[in-house]
C-alpha cells in the first residue's frame, strides 16, 4: 500500500509542520511498517540499536510513568527456551481456534531463532504507585508501553530493518526464565533485523487470515454507530 499523498492540501499549521519531504517520510514509515516474520542474515549495528531504543524511550506515557523495560537477549543459548515457550503457546492457541486450527498452524508466527536481535519488552514493577491517568484506566501502562514499541517499529522501518512483535507465550513462564521481579510483566518478544524484503501487505492479510477493515466503518460522529461526515455517502446509497 502506498502512503497517502501529503500534497493534497496545506498542513494544518504550516508554521509548525514538517517539510513535504519530511512528512512523506513519516507517513511512508507508518504505511510500510510490517509485522515481520522472515529475517535474513546480518546484524544490527550498536549505534543503530541505540537510536531505535532512544526512539522507543521518547514515546508518550500516561503520567510520564515510562513503564517500559527492555531486555536484550545476547546469550544465544537463551533463544532455544524462548522459542520453546512460543511453540508451546502456539500449539495451545491452535487448539483454542477450533475449526481454524490447521490454517493457523500453517502460518509463520515468529522469528525468534532467525532475527539478528531479540528484545523482550516488559512492564516495570511498582506500577501501582502511578495513579495519574490510571485511577480508572489502570491498563494505560500497557497502552504507554505499546506506544514505545510502535516508536521502535517505525524507526526500524526508517532504518531499513524489519521487526515482528511476538505475543504468543506464557508471561509467567517467560518472567521466571528472565528473572523478572514480582510485579513486572513481559508483553512482547521483538524480533529485529535485516530482511530480504518487506511484505507488500500485512502478512495475515496476504495469507487471507483477515482483512483490514475500511476506515469509515470505524469512525463515528458524536455517538456510537453514527457514520462520520468525514466520508460522504456514495451516490445511490441511502443514508443510514
Amino acid at each position: 500500500m502506498n502512503p497517502p499523498s501529503t500534497s493534497e492540501g496545506p498542513p494544518a499549521d504550516a508554521a509548525q509542520a514538517f517539510t513535504d519531504t519530511e512528512r512523506h517520510g513519516v507517513y511512508r514509515a507508518i504505511h510500510e511498517r510490517r509485522d515481520m516474520r522472515h529475517f535474513s542474515a546480518g546484524s544490527v549495528a550498536p549505534e543503530v540499536l541505540r537510536r531505535l531504543l532512544e526512539a522507543a524511550h521518547h514515546a508518550p506515557s500516561v503520567g510520564f510513568m515510562q513503564p517500559w523495560r527492555f531486555i536484550r537477549i545476547t546469550d544465544a543459548a537463551l533463544r532455544a527456551p524462548l522459542h520453546a515457550l512460543v511453540e508451546q503457546e502456539r500449539l495451545l492457541t491452535a487448539q483454542a481456534l477450533g475449526v481454524r486450527q490447521e490454517e493457523f498452524m500453517r502460518l509463520k508466527v515468529q522469528g525468534v531463532l532467525d532475527a539478528a536481535e531479540l528484545l523482550v519488552v516488559a512492564l516495570a514493577d511498582g506500577r501501582e504507585k502511578h495513579i495519574f491517568g490510571r485511577r480508572t484506566l489502570p491498563q494505560m501502562d500497557l497502552a504507554s508501553a505499546s506506544c514505545a514499541i510502535q516508536n521502535l517499529w517505525l524507526a526500524a522501518r526508517a532504518e531499513g530493518l524489519g521487526m515482528g512483535w511476538v505475543s504468543i507465550f506464557d508471561p509467567v513462564a517467560l518472567g521466571h526464565l528472565l528473572g523478572l521481579p514480582e510485579g513486572a510483566e513481559p508483553i512482547a518478544l521483538l524480533c529485529l533485523g535485516p530482511v530480504q524484503t518487506f511484505y507488500e501487505e500485512p502478512m495475515l492479510q496476504r495469507e487471507r487470515w483477515t482483512q483490514r477493515a475500511p476506515l469509515p466503518s470505524l469512525v463515528f460522529d458524536n455517538t456510537w454507530g453514527q457514520p462520520s461526515t468525514l466520508w460522504p455517502v456514495p451516490a445511490g446509497v441511502p443514508d443510514a
